[in-house]
């Protein structure tokens, strides 16, 4: 009961799970998640779309309770568009007070390449998209953020401040964050603001081995990146708050 219940707020959360990632989220063999998908599909909470893809069925529609975000669904055309332009995994990531959540994503195809994260929460100012929408916000607002964000109350603390606040400066110049192993190591992830779109402060994300990045031309990748991110906003966002 309790992983079907976690596939439920999965799908609720998303808005959409392969069977891939229901296993690696549940911890479990993809053959079970196979199984409680089904089964769920035969209760109408889930449905069976394209690409092997699960949605949220009928039933799980039906609850008033739970607002299926759509977000992920209005933003992964340009999110497509990316993946088509660089060829690299892309992510959505959206900003939840001084955190980034990872709404959304396409794997690269490469056999050196980096991992979908959908589902993981970061530190902003840990990723490049975190530091995009950061940027977004004034010296002061980004001061008060990460002085009482969750990741504060965990007693992570950012290991420079006034190199961080130096680094969203250059961010606010250029439009573009970067990420050189701080979130993982081998990765270099590059992000860009979308802006808000439906109350959501989000951003795109490009990241690839840091082993290939000099095969790969990083410029030429954050050039798509910042394109595809334009067009985004003019045709989706607002301000950001």
């Amino acid at each position: 009961m309790d992983r079907a219940l976690a596939l439920l707020m999965l799908l609720a959360e998303r808005g959409r799970l392969s069977v891939t990632e229901a296993g690696r989220e549940l911890g479990v063999a993809p053959s079970t998640a196979h199984r409680l998908l089904s089964t769920m599909c035969q209760r109408g909470f889930a449905a069976q779309g394209d690409k092997r893809l699960y949605l949220p069925g009928p039933a799980l529609l039906q609850l008033r309770t739970i607002e299926m975000p759509a977000l992920p669904d209005r933003i992964r055309p340009y999110l497509q568009k990316l993946f088509d332009a660089v060829g690299e995994t892309v992510h959505l990531m959206v900003r939840i007070d001084a955190e980034v959540l990872f709404a959304d994503g396409i794997e690269g195809v490469q056999t050196l390449r980096v991992g979908l994260r959908v589902g993981a929460r970061m530190p902003a100012w840990r990723t490049s998209g975190g530091k995009a929408m950061l940027a977004d916000l004034t010296p002061e607002e980004v001061d008060a953020l990460l002085a009482g964000g969750p990741a504060a109350a965990r007693g992570e603390k950012i290991p420079d401040p006034a190199a961080l606040r130096r680094e969203l400066e250059a961010v606010r110049r250029d439009r573009l964050g970067c990420n050189f192993d701080e979130s993982e190591p081998g990765v270099t992830a590059v992000g860009a603001s979308i802006g808000v779109i439906d109350g959501n402060h989000a951003a795109l994300v490009v990241a690839l081995p840091t082993a290939r990045v000099g095969s790969v031309g990083l410029d030429a990748v954050a050039a798509e990146l910042l394109r595809v991110c334009r067009e985004a906003a003019r045709d989706l966002a607002g301000p950001a708050q």
